[in-house]
């Protein structure tokens, strides 16, 4: 298969069962120190050895409509080896016994602290709730004498309020980059009705 010329000072044409996205890389080389807030109305929880399905489905409701597909791509087997990493923590934010929030963090490289994913339910977003569980997840991140960046990335395949809540959080943009995938749409990994930001092209 050949590789596509990507024109950097133009138009490239990408097939039907192509997307692109442009990729935002964010960072910040000391705490903020944005106060955790108490609340009583949710918990975070540490995920020990998820069930790939479960796993999935949460992944699926947070992320279906913003074309979240990296997950569901892996096979049960592989979402288990990766999830069960010693130096990756998982998070979930509960409201009872509800899932509705995800939090991953990346400690394999020790300076340099990766929040790999996060994200809320539609049903949590819009409460405060994201900035309860980010403040959660940097301070947990600065609280490890080894930590001297967090970084994080999102894209144009994600909520278009995402970069502007990650910059009010302390996070400056450092770099972009240009991503090509098989549209998760047409592999049939997500329904076509998703992702209507992005729409999708038949053949």
């Amino acid at each position: 298969m050949s590789k596509l010329a990507l024109d950097l000072d133009g138009y490239t044409d990408l097939p039907n069962g192509k997307i692109a996205f442009i990729v935002t890389f964010l960072e910040m080389y000391e705490n903020p120190s944005i106060e955790v807030t108490l609340r009583s109305d949710v918990r975070l929880e540490p995920w020990l050895e998820p069930d790939p399905a479960d796993f999935k489905k949460l992944f699926l409701e947070i992320g279906e409509e913003w074309l979240w597909f990296g997950r569901l791509t892996m096979s049960d087997e592989a979402l288990r080896d990766l999830l069960s990493e010693p130096k990756r923590e998982v998070f979930c934010l509960m409201e009872g016994e509800e899932r509705t929030g995800l939090l991953e963090l990346d400690y394999a490289d020790p300076e340099n602290v990766e929040i790999v994913y996060f994200g809320l339910t539609p049903f949590a977003i819009g409460h405060g709730k994201g900035r309860w569980l980010m403040s959660r997840a940097i301070e947990m991140a600065w609280s490890r004498a080894e930590t001297k960046r967090l970084w994080l990335h999102t894209c144009t395949g994600d909520s278009p309020q995402a970069l502007g809540f990650y910059r009010s959080c302390g996070f400056k943009p450092y770099k972009r980059a240009i991503e090509v995938a098989d549209d998760p749409r047409h592999t049939g990994v997500l329904s076509s009705d998703k992702g209507l930001h992005l729409p999708f092209l038949q053949d």
